[in-house]
């Protein structure tokens, strides 16, 4: 195994991420090279899905996998997001080819756990993987999984603000972050996490894993530099659309930079792109 970094959170049923960090990765780091930035927006094909509440949903851990119980959520994230962001990246045609129902919320929710279950399996230094322990994953293990199945045929790396801005312009990217209990339950529809009040004194309560769909607003300084706090992202959760702004939250650069040493970026790819 390489001499990766791990950063292992409390799994609960509604978040699940690890952050890990492989040294081999920087070699698929997407630098940033001074190319104009611009807004952009990815829309999923796939509808905003829900990790919890699989009961009311009608899905049932215990018939989709042998040996388990039925429980009402997952720490699920890393499937669910890397579901989010490969169904930008193809035709609803070539999805259902791949198991995938883009028009089925419920289908789709089903083929993210089964995706999670496969990122648990390719986190090599997990002790354990679902099926049958929640053990949750990382996004590196989610863009495995999705490269395993033939669905991307890379994924590259952001280690700054800016090369997360450069990445969105070719497509959705993965974001592992520490999720603080004031994060739960953003302040109107329009608002910024950065807008909770006090958000940093507030415990750690998991690692969570999003799809940032959109660059929203790009602001530059008078020296050419990108103006963080009024540069806004906006990531699709996997709460279900009563969440947030129909399923999504925002964030500023500025946001990103105070959690950075704690968030890991990747972009599923195809060679096309």
């Amino acid at each position: 195994m390489p001499d990766i970094s791990i950063t292992r959170y409390d799994v609960r049923p509604n978040l699940g991420r690890h952050l890990v960090l492989d040294p081999r990765s920087l070699a698929y780091r997407r630098r940033y090279t001074g190319d104009p930035i611009h807004p952009t927006e990815w829309a999923p094909k796939v509808p905003v899905l829900d990790q919890q509440n699989l009961l009311a949903q009608g899905i049932r851990t215990s018939e989709l996998a042998d040996g388990t119980d039925d429980v009402d959520a997952l720490g699920s994230c890393t499937g669910n997001a890397a579901t989010a962001a490969v169904s930008v990246l193809h035709t609803a045609d070539v999805l259902a080819a791949a198991g995938l129902d883009a028009t089925d919320p419920v289908a789709a929710e089903r083929w993210a756990i089964a995706l999670y279950s496969d990122a648990t399996h390719r986190d090599e230094w997990l002790d354990d993987a679902w099926p049958a322990v929640d053990c949750g994953s990382s996004g590196l293990g989610a863009a495995k999984a999705l490269r395993a199945r033939g669905l991307i045929d890379q994924y590259g790396h952001a280690t700054t603000a800016e090369e997360l801005c450069m990445l969105l312009q070719t497509g959705p990217v993965l974001a592992g972050l520490p999720w603080y209990e004031a994060w739960f339950e953003p302040v109107g529809r329009q608002a910024l996490l950065d807008d909770l009040p006090d958000w940093q004194s507030s415990p750690v309560a998991g690692g969570h894993e999003v799809c940032v769909t959109a660059l929203e607003h790009v602001t530059y300084l008078p020296d050419g530099g990108l103006d963080y706090p009024r540069t806004i992202l906006r990531a699709q959760n996997s709460w279900s659309a009563g969440w947030g702004d129909a399923g999504s939250f925002r964030f500023s650069l500025a946001f990103y930079q105070a959690v950075r040493d704690q968030v890991d970026l990747i972009q599923p790819r195809l060679d096309v792109r």
